[in-house]
């Protein structure tokens, strides 16, 4: 996949930022980065009910746009650090959050998310990235906060169980793993290595990628050992599959999509 446009969501939290840097290293020469600031029209109090003195109504209109202006700013004083000129823009869209980031992302190559781990986000720009993922229908690049997207990498990781998730991943990841060059495709457990394996590292191969299989022991448990991997051997990013189980499932048991994404230490990207 040829990454051509490029959507990021840009609540103003700092891993918002970090991840509109990710993105805008993602876009070289010749792709589009449109940030948007997606907001709920939510509110606790209905200020339009007849109850509610006008003076009041003015004061939560004016404190809702406050907030939005002041995230829009913050995204203006990024733009001229940006030598992206007409090729970033920034736009805004009313709705419930994650539903209109998935919307949206699906006119775009790749939808780029902060991690936003208990930031103090305003729960207005409040946003979910495993909801995202589920709902999209395409790949979601998660970036944590802080994450130095210079940063010089040797190779990228791609979690491989064999299953329809991680195929998406494979073929949603494409762009990205041509360009790093490098790939471990990683299996982990004590169970067959999944069928395809091999066929993985031909589509990989065909593709100029350079890539290898490693397998590694599940302990002290699959996630757990993924984020180990990817401490210990610094990888410029992790491919994975999500929620190959349902996502109330995952989240009753503490799957592996949850843990990887609230605790990962590099950029994920997600398909599903």
């Amino acid at each position: 996949m040829s990454i051509r446009n490029i959507l990021v969501a840009f609540n103003g939290s700092d891993s918002a930022v970090s991840a509109l840097k990710y993105a805008v290293s993602l876009a070289g020469d010749d792709a589009h980065v449109t940030a948007l600031l997606a907001h709920s029209t939510h509110q606790t109090v209905n200020s339009n009910d007849a109850w509610v003195p006008a003076k009041a109504r003015e004061i939560i209109q004016q404190a809702n746009a406050d907030i939005l202006d002041t995230i829009a700013t913050r995204f203006e004083s990024l733009r001229s650090s940006f030598d992206l000129g007409d090729r970033l823009t920034f736009q805004r869209a009313a709705g419930r959050v994650d539903a209109v980031l998935a919307e949206c992302a699906r006119g775009y190559d790749l939808l780029v998310v902060g991690q936003d781990r208990g930031e103090g986000v305003d729960e207005h720009v409040t946003l979910h990235p495993d909801r995202i993922a589920l709902m999209s229908g395409r790949p979601i690049l998660i970036v944590p906060r802080g994450y130095d997207a210079q940063a010089s990498h040797t190779h990228a990781v791609m979690a491989w169980d064999g299953g329809r998730a991680a195929a998406r991943a494979l073929s949603d990841s494409l762009g990205l793993l041509e360009a790093q060059g490098r790939v471990t495709v990683l299996t982990i457990g004590d169970t067959p290595t999944p069928r395809p394996v091999s066929e993985v590292l031909l589509q990989l191969t065909r593709h100029g990628v350079t890539a290898n299989h490693q397998s590694i022991v599940a302990e002290p448990g699959m996630a757990r050992a993924l984020l180990a991997y990817c401490r210990e051997q610094d990888p410029c990013l992790l491919v994975m599959g999500a929620y190959e189980h349902s996502k109330f499932r995952e989240d009753f048991l503490g799957g592996v999509t949850a843990r990887v994404l609230r605790d990962t230490p590099i950029p994920v990207l997600l398909s599903h």
